[in-house]
């Protein structure tokens, strides 16, 4: 790319000089968190001044890219917005400097390109809607556009209409065009915290972001204000789901929807069946043999575009003579609404074995690939991609980047379908297929380094599916198989639940118990421990019902974790003492060192550290004796906090330093992340604030990295009482209020501290 324009390096340099992380290289080195920055960290000239710090950094990152294609200036300018606060004027001119060198690099940036710019074509053969076109085209400029059905109408083609709405007005919204599907039929649409989200995903993927729709509305407005941006949200729910993401003027959105509603600068649009003839030309283009019989067949599927596509795909895949096709399907015609006369007539004409399956696939709430077909279908690979391609060349199912999605409608007639033995058999597959996909999640996580980013990464994109199986697992089993299961735990077999259907209860407790513990490290991440709460409670209850002792034990411990992350130790006390007692029962050594831990993290947190002392003592013994190295390190760094506690900060930074070394020699990003938090902690206990800095500092890296939202909120508010200690009251302020903004969203009861401590600031 050409060199920095000098207007835009001019406007550069003062916002890097204003943020003063350009004062010395050390500081300026600490922004290079993200992975794709890193080969730059320790690569970038020095120089004698704040200018010539951030004149180097321009030069150097300008034309420099990742082989993910993101523009490294970018990525390094959006980083640093962030740590500002919302009211910081700072944090949206760096955030707006962000997206302006994103969108001057766009030609040759590919995979930037294609975050940007994710509108899918329209079909190439749209047909008709030239008053709508037109219509819609005035709406736009005063700001944009609802698509409705009438009288709610569904597949009469709103998305369609607004995606080659989209195609027309793409020259004018040359930043970036995105589609999103809100889900707005399904039980589960998506948030508005969840659309925002996956926006600023695209221009920034790996930046950590927070959960609370408050906290992420100023930063969507930031990221698309100024941006020639166009945001088509199909099938959106009401109004509510909307108003939180009205973009900015300089943007365009444009809404399809089944409800009628009104929101501020968007024209409404009811959308009905096709003109007679645009469906007769359309019918031509789909199915050629039709010749004059396209009337007739466009008056059968009542001029509806989903119902004339499925007619027509259906008719070129039958050898069957037109008149006997519209025969049948006037049969059908006289019982059922069009879009379902002409999908019956569709999935009638399929052979037996393609029905069955396609009927199965009405257990996916979301999107999905070929792998879960075939767990659901329990079908080999090629089978199942050669069911799938039939399916779509027939046009019941959409198939996108190796995704497969069927559309609302035959969803929900296809699971309508269905019967009850078929639903549980789908049901069941579905639900364990998506906890193995939690459990290889968490497997790659407990990888550590670039394992726990390709974890989360795996739970991101399967999340919807993951959590539709394990609400199926959790849910009362049909009564029908209540008495099957209780009279298969009568019996003694080795295998008490293999000759059991898979509908049946032993089964579902089977599984809903399986799930939190399948995926417990990636789920305290991603899951608030209210969320929490409610699945290991579920799954309590299934082990209790299946009498296993042990995993009771695993969900008793972890609810008893789940209550200590919201600041009730002594409910959290209640749960290990009973997960203590089953472990003891069972021999399970491990589970007792587990427990004997957290009661130490417990009466650590009511103040009684010597008594928390005697439980880890007790805990580390048994931890070196089955040689759990995670687990030891874990340990030790309790045992430094409980010294500190004491008192006694060499000895806590001894115990700090032993697992530090652990948790670096098995990778864990975390446990790095506490232990140099605490030795900060220990440092500035010493008196030695400046130390103490640079430990949090790293801590907070590592945070940000690996999306830990409670230990980013530690580091922040741990640095903000070295800069007071420092006198340096005013960044002591700002980064107060990040923690405190942390802490509020994820409801820790360190919120309480933070507000205690700007309070008292001058």
């Amino acid at each position: 790319m050409p060199g920095v324009p000098p207007d835009l390096q001019q406007r550069l340099c003062a916002a890097l000089i204003a943020s003063d992380y350009c004062d010395d290289a050390a500081t300026l080195r600490r922004l290079f968190v993200d992975e794709r920055l890193a080969p730059w960290r320790d690569r970038l000239p020095d120089a004698d001044s704040p200018r010539g710090r951030a004149e180097a950094v321009i030069a150097k990152l300008w034309d420099q890219h990742t082989t993910g294609g993101d523009n490294a200036l970018a990525l390094l300018l959006y980083t640093l917005s962030e740590c500002f606060d919302s009211i910081d004027a700072r944090r949206q001119t760096l955030a707006d400097l962000a997206a302006e060198c994103e969108a001057a690099d766009r030609g040759t940036t590919p995979f930037t390109h294609a975050r940007l710019h994710n509108l899918p074509a329209p079909p190439a053969d749209f047909t008709g809607r030239e008053r709508e076109l037109e219509t819609l085209l005035q709406a736009v400029e005063t700001g944009g556009a609802t698509i409705s059905g009438v009288r709610g109408m569904g597949g009469v083609g709103k998305t369609t209409l607004a995606l080659k709405l989209a195609q027309l007005l793409t020259p004018r919204y040359p930043d970036a065009q995105f589609y999103l599907d809100l889900r707005g039929v399904d039980p589960h649409p998506l948030t508005p915290a969840e659309v925002m989200t996956a926006i600023l995903r695209a221009y920034y993927p790996t930046v950590r972001l927070p959960e609370d729709e408050a906290q992420l509305q100023p930063l969507y407005c930031a990221v698309l204000n100024g941006q020639r941006a166009l945001l088509l949200l199909d099938n959106a729910k009401d109004a509510a789901q909307l108003r939180p993401l009205l973009p900015p003027a300089s943007c365009l959105l444009l809404v399809t929807s089944r409800q009628r509603f009104t929101l501020p600068g968007l024209k409404p649009l009811d959308l009905d069946a096709l003109p007679k003839p645009d469906a007769v030309t359309l019918l031509r283009e789909i199915a050629p043999r039709l010749g004059d019989h396209a009337g007739t067949l466009a008056d059968l599927c009542g001029c509806l575009p989903i119902a004339l596509r499925w007619a027509g795909e259906a008719l070129n895949d039958t050898t069957m003579a037109v008149p006997r096709y519209l025969e049948r399907l006037r049969n059908e015609r006289r019982l059922l609404e069009p879009a379902e006369a002409s999908l019956r007539l569709s999935y009638d004409l399929l052979p037996p074995d393609l029905q069955a399956l396609w009927r199965q696939l009405s257990v996916f709430p979301a999107d999905f690939d070929w792998e879960a077909a075939a767990a659901v279908w329990d079908l080999a690979r090629e089978p199942a991609e050669d069911a799938l391609d039939a399916l779509a060349r027939r046009s019941l199912l959409a198939c996108a980047n190796e995704r497969y999605i069927l559309h609302d409608l035959a969803r929900l007639w296809a699971a309508a379908q269905t019967t009850a033995e078929e639903r549980a058999a789908a049901a069941y597959r579905h639900a364990a297929h998506y906890e193995r996909m939690l459990r290889a999640a968490n497997t790659l996580y407990l990888q550590g380094n670039e394992g726990i980013l390709a974890g989360l990464a795996l739970y991101d994109r399967e999340a919807a599916n993951i959590h539709a199986g394990f609400a199926w697992a959790c849910a009362p089993a049909p009564d029908a198989y209540r008495k099957d299961a209780e009279a298969q735990r009568r019996k003694e077999t080795d295998e008490p639940f293999a000759p059991l259907r898979p509908g049946d209860l032993a089964l579902k407790n089977t599984l809903c118990s399986a799930y939190p513990d399948a995926g417990a490290y990636i789920l305290d991440l991603r899951l608030h421990p209210r969320e929490k709460i409610r699945w290991l409670e579920a799954a309590l209850r299934a082990a209790r019902a299946l009498e296993d002792r042990s995993m009771e034990g695993v969900h008793l411990g972890n609810l008893g974790l789940a209550y200590a992350a919201l600041g009730d130790a002594r409910r959290a006390i209640a749960f290990y003492e009973q997960r203590l007692v089953i472990a003891r029962e069972i021999g399970d050594r491990r589970g007792e060192g587990a427990a004997l831990g957290n009661l130490g993290l417990a009466y650590a947190d009511l103040g009684d550290a010597r008594r928390a002392i005697a439980f880890y003592e007790q805990a580390l013994e048994i931890e070196k004796e089955i040689g759990d190295r995670r687990a030891e390190g874990s340990i030790l760094g309790n045992l430094g906090l409980a010294y500190a506690a004491l008192g006694d900060a060499r000895r806590a930074i001894a115990c700090y330093e032993q697992q530090l070394v652990i948790v670096r020699e098995i990778g864990d990003r975390r446990g790095e992340g506490n232990a140099l938090m605490n030795i900060g902690n220990a440092h500035y206990s010493l008196g030695d604030a400046r130390l103490a800095v640079q430990q949090h500092e790293q801590a907070l890296e590592v945070f940000r990295e690996i999306g830990d939202r409670r230990g980013e909120g530690n580091a922040l508010a741990n640095m903000g009482q070295a800069h007071k200690s420092l006198g340096e009251p005013e960044r002591a302020r700002e980064l107060w209020q990040q923690a405190l903004a942390i802490y509020e969203a994820i409801e820790d009861p360190h919120a309480d501290w933070v507000r205690g401590w700007l309070a008292a600031l001058p």
